[in-house]
């Protein structure tokens, strides 16, 4: 016998990992392919130290390995990979790869990054 789960949408919003802080940045995709590098100019925003949800006139397929490019209010361009998990039309929800020592600097990075910045969603 099947049950339904009801979870509000406050459920969903506590439940996450990660705070998410609302903005509007620009941003560079950076996509390697076996011919060519791209970088594309783009918009970044629910920024939090998991991942980023940007939107960008490329096609991305999930699970896509890209490098996003952005520089804080303050310090130096911040250059973190990450796996596409979702997408809605040219709007991409993507997770930040932490497997290396340099990965999970970049993260501390964005870490320290998101304590000068104020708005919660």
């Amino acid at each position: 016998m099947a049950t339904d789960v009801v979870v509000s949408e406050q459920q969903i919003l506590t439940s996450r990992r990660f705070r998410r802080f609302k903005l509007d940045v620009p941003v560079r995709v950076v996509v390697h392919t076996e011919d060519k590098t791209r970088i594309i100019d783009a918009r970044g925003n629910e920024l939090n130290e998991g991942g980023l949800a940007v939107q960008a006139g490329v096609e991305l397929e999930i699970d896509n390995i890209i490098e996003v490019e952005f520089t804080p209010t303050y310090g130096e361009p911040i250059r973190v990979r990450a796996i596409v998990r979702n997408r809605n039309g040219y709007r991409y929800g993507l997770e930040f790869i932490a497997e290396t020592a340099t990965d999970f600097d970049r993260v501390a990075d964005i870490r320290i990054a998101l304590q000068g910045m104020g708005k919660l969603m």
